[in-house]
């Protein structure tokens, strides 16, 4: 017997090396009824071996004949494959019917009107009611749950509620979206300027993308076309003076409507070496409450900030504050190289009960003040799906709390994580108010872009305070409109108050704003000329400013300084054609073009999603990452799913 133990673990060995030498690359691509689907995971089943399809919903992985593919997907119906002699698998994935994600809302005795309590939510699967009774406990304890029929179940028993609750399946009526009108036209003789922040922020696009893959029509006022449009780089050149960004602009015809003309103006924020960047003093501020039990949540949002860990540094420090019915520290300010004592802490966490947004929001700045780095990177990171239920819960309340805590000098990124009950309209006041930017993180490839790829541009500011101002020459425009920036909009007179707040800008960054532009002399259906009055008639001074279509002007504060710095520039009257614009204009203009189709837009004479495609392909360059590829193929699911009402 002695004697076989070891010639039996020399078996083993060899079949075990064997079956490694039989591996083979298996490779396909992974896609539903609308087209490929980027970010789902492939597993070789009963092993650790894994990977994930890319923007194309390609993949690879090393597996042997007979093992069996596993392709998994949120919301779909997850597909096993056994593998045969061929080295390539293409799948498609299906929605998965049975599948939803559901609102816990109560109603009183006689069922006659819901309850303004909100309790929680789960995942409702017909198939797995056990599993469904342990998720929904997980949120109020101590209700009795049973089934009444195949779409509801009832919960009955709790203090929190009275009578009988029903699950029901989540719609885009959980999610909130701040709601605004589309900038019209104005005169440059009536309203001499127009004013606005920046706004560097993508998860609008993000959430979109949602959206149309899921297959769900897209809420109106979800679409904030500048955050579509800042979503993708553009290549603008580095600044080459004393200045933080370079300034870029470029004037040719509208796409949409075809009379008019559109400026592009763009900002190319200056790339910061990684030797020089300061040290870190993050606080992530993670909402662990009951709403983020689900897959696209707290699982994710864990997986996310693993990325971000990842880019630490020795000199680096985080510490991490969660926040559900109460706030509290659960890991200490940390080195950022003692990676696995914070990814640890993080696989730690699990949730449950309400969610105090307020006392975590203001624990979390209470650690990053406490530990400051004088010159240094020091911001909170909120991770959340913005479902804020108690303490301060209002979008005022929150705007109140979070203008006060800016003052300390922290900065704010905002992660938003799930759907259903997802609350952007408390994500964007947060970031906007708090010298903050947002992205929405609809999958693990999306963070490793925020959070990997452009990490210095996310983490990093260069410019805080960032104003645009811009005066259009009434001798060509004679009307103008800002494309999206609805909300980021501020008075002539802000412009030099440096006590107004406005975007920050990140290492590397990039910003772009569109403006429409009627020429004198052309006849538009969207805007009615005005009569000269009195004292809006211009004096020829013997100034000639006949080459010039504007002059535009930048504010900016440095990052740690209190006073602003301003910067002139014209944008020349001469305009070219569409087909000699560059790429980069191209692809912007379908974007926004895009945009204002998902908003159904009244100022659009021409809304055919061919065109938009066919102009995103023209200005189809500098895409090593695939995400203007992704883009051409998020047109052909708007087609199904343009303009909503919310």
């Amino acid at each position: 017997m002695k004697k076989f133990k070891p010639f039996s673990t020399v078996l083993a060995m060899l079949i075990c090396f064997v079956s490694l030498a039989q591996q083979k690359t298996i490779t396909g691509v992974v896609s539903d009824a609308l087209g490929p689907l980027p970010g789902t995971t492939v597993v070789v089943k009963n092993t650790t071996r894994n990977t994930q399809t890319d923007f194309d919903g390609k993949y690879n992985i090393k597996a042997s004949k007979g093992e069996i593919l596993v392709f998994s997907y949120v919301g779909y119906t997850s597909k096993a494959v056994t593998v045969g002699n061929s080295t390539t698998i293409n799948v498609k994935l299906e929605s998965a019917q049975t599948l939803h994600e559901v609102v816990i809302v109560s109603y009183d005795d006689k069922k006659e009107e819901k309850d303004k309590g909100y309790i929680g939510k789960a995942v409702m699967d017909t198939k797995a009611r056990p599993m469904v009774s342990q998720q929904v406990q997980g949120y109020a304890k101590g209700l009795s749950i049973s089934q009444s029929n195949t779409n509801a179940i009832v919960i009955r028993g709790s203090k929190s509620v009275t009578g009988t609750t029903d699950i029901i399946p989540a719609t885009n009526d959980y999610e909130d979206y701040e709601a605004f009108a589309e900038n019209i036209f104005e005169s440059p003789k009536a309203s001499p300027l127009s004013t606005f922040s920046i706004d560097v922020d993508n998860a609008s696009y993000t959430n979109i993308r949602r959206f149309i893959n899921n297959g769900q029509k897209v809420p109106k006022d979800a679409v904030r076309i500048e955050e579509m449009m800042n979503f993708f780089k553009y290549k603008y050149p580095q600044p080459t003076n004393e200045h933080p960004f370079s300034i870029n602009s470029e004037y040719s015809d509208c796409p949409w409507n075809t009379n008019n003309k559109l400026v592009r103006i763009g900002l190319q924020g200056k790339n910061i070496d990684d030797s020089k960047l300061p040290a870190s003093n993050l606080v992530f501020l993670i909402d662990v409450s009951g709403s983020m039990f689900a897959a696209n949540k707290l699982p994710l949002l864990k997986e996310s900030l693993k990325v971000l860990v990842n880019q630490l540094r020795k000199d680096d420090r985080v510490a991490i504050v969660v926040y559900a019915g109460a706030a509290g520290l659960v890991l200490p300010p940390t080195s950022g190289d003692k990676k696995m004592t914070i990814i640890d802490a993080l696989d730690k966490l699990q949730s449950g009960g309400s969610t105090a947004g307020g006392a975590g929001i203001q624990l979390a700045y209470q650690t990053a003040k406490e530990h400051f780095i004088k010159g240094g990177n020091n911001r909170v990171v909120l991770a959340t799906d913005g479902d804020f239920n108690v303490g301060a819960s209002s979008d005022n309340d929150m705007q109140r709390l979070i203008e006060e805590e800016r003052k300390s000098g922290v900065f704010l990124t905002c992660l938003g994580f799930g759907m259903g009950n997802y609350k952007d309209s408390k994500m964007e006041t947060l970031a906007n108010k708090g010298n903050g930017n947002y992205a929405y993180i609809d999958n693990i490839q999306e963070a490793n872009r925020f959070l990997g790829k452009e990490f210095k541009g996310s983490m990093f500011a260069i410019a805080k305070d960032v104003k645009i101002q811009i005066e259009f020459n009434p001798t060509f425009v004679q009307a103008y409109r800002l494309i999206g920036y609805e909300n980021r909009k501020l008075r002539p007179e802000d412009f030099k108050n440096d006590e107004i707040d406005a975007g920050e800008l990140g290492s590397g960054h990039t910003v772009t704003a569109l403006y429409e532009i009627v020429p004198v002399n052309v006849k538009s259906d969207y805007f009615k000329p005005i009569e000269d009055t009195k004292y809006s008639k211009v004096e020829n001074k013997g100034v000639n400013y006949q080459n010039e279509l504007a002059t535009i002007k930048f504010r900016y504060k440095k990052p740690n300084g209190d006073k602003s710095i301003e910067m002139v520039s014209t944008i020349a009257s001469a305009s070219k054609s569409l087909n000699t614009a560059s790429d980069d204009y191209k692809f912007t203009a379908a974007v926004a073009w895009f945009g204002l189709n998902l908003r159904d837009s009244k100022l659009v004479s021409n809304k055919s999603l061919v065109a938009i495609k066919k102009l995103a392909k023209e200005g189809l360059a500098n895409d090593d990452e695939g995400y203007k590829a992704e883009f051409i193929r998020l047109i052909d699911g708007g087609n199904t799913f343009i303009a909503s009402k919310n």
